[in-house]
């Protein structure tokens, strides 16, 4: 049977699939709307719109091939959306780790497949601040109702996050709610496990305050509160998987720094992007 992980807040939903060779998963959207993202190995998406029995209107019935990725550090993954109210099997020929990512929310959309190369990639930050942001499913990059999604990848050493900044109180056109769900991978060094840190302190709208150590599997729920930094430790690169979903109707990811940290993005104008961007890198494939 399918080793299923929920990581849920009231908004914002994560499941993490580990499946066997040939194995498969039968998940039911319910009230959400989801996206099947390969961690590692690739997988047979079929989705039924609309139900059990289809329903008056739905969407016909869509099957997907994800080519996915050997690892999270070795490539951009392509991903396949699942609509709220569907039916759908994940079937892993070979076998892998697979994130569904949900939200929350109201309207039906059509299935439809999100290839990699169309997945926006950002570098963000600079010097030690660097890090990489794969906006497959940002607001302006991949049409949902609520679901905001995105990877970022950051160089062990590096402070990635930062500054902290929040998004738990509605101010229109400056800052949205949204909870998070943070998911991590840490790439390992030889046979050493990697691990890196992440902090949430305490906001005006919240009272979350979290520091804790994270490894591969990992996941941190955020409801509120400033969030970062999170840190890689040196020589082990750290993934994380955002989800982010609020009941604000507009779909933003609109943010406010922490007004004692936010001066740091004035220094990078001066500074270099960290060199051992973008990813993947030589040696990710021989990890």
């Amino acid at each position: 049977m399918a080793a299923v992980t929920a990581h849920d807040l009231p908004h914002a939903r994560l499941r993490v699939l580990e499946l066997e060779p040939g194995e498969a998963y039968a998940h039911e959207a319910g009230g959400c709307e989801w996206i099947v993202l390969p961690l590692r190995g690739a997988a047979h998406v079929h989705c039924t719109p609309g139900g059990p029995g289809g329903g008056a209107g739905a969407a016909p019935a869509a099957a997907f091939t994800l080519h996915g990725r050997s690892s999270v550090f070795a490539a951009v993954s392509d991903f396949a959306y699942l609509p709220r109210d569907s039916r759908s099997r994940i079937t892993a020929p070979r076998g892998g780790r697979f994130a569904l990512a949900g939200a929350v929310c109201e309207r039906t959309l059509p299935p439809r497949y999100g290839p990699a190369r169309d997945v926006p990639v950002e570098l963000r930050g600079a010097g030690g601040c660097s890090r990489q942001v794969n906006n497959f499913a940002a607001a302006d990059a991949f049409a949902c109702d609520r679901l905001i999604a995105v990877e970022v990848l950051t160089p062990g050493g590096n402070w990635s996050s930062y500054p902290p900044h929040k998004h738990d109180e509605h101010h229109p056109g400056r800052e949205s709610r949204l909870e998070e769900v943070y998911y991590y991978e840490i790439a390992p060094r030889g046979d050493t496990a990697g691990y890196g840190y992440q902090r949430v302190t305490p906001s005006p709208a919240g009272k979350t305050d979290v520091l804790t150590e994270v490894r591969t599997g990992d996941a941190v729920l955020i409801p509120d509160g400033w969030h970062g930094p999170s840190i890689a430790a040196p020589g082990h690169d750290m993934y994380y998987l955002n989800v982010m979903a609020g009941p604000d109707p507009d779909r933003a990811w609109l943010i406010r720094d922490h007004p004692d940290h936010a001066w740091i993005r004035d220094t990078w104008p001066g500074l270099a992007v960290d060199p051992r961007l973008p990813f993947p890198r030589a040696e990710d494939e021989t990890r």
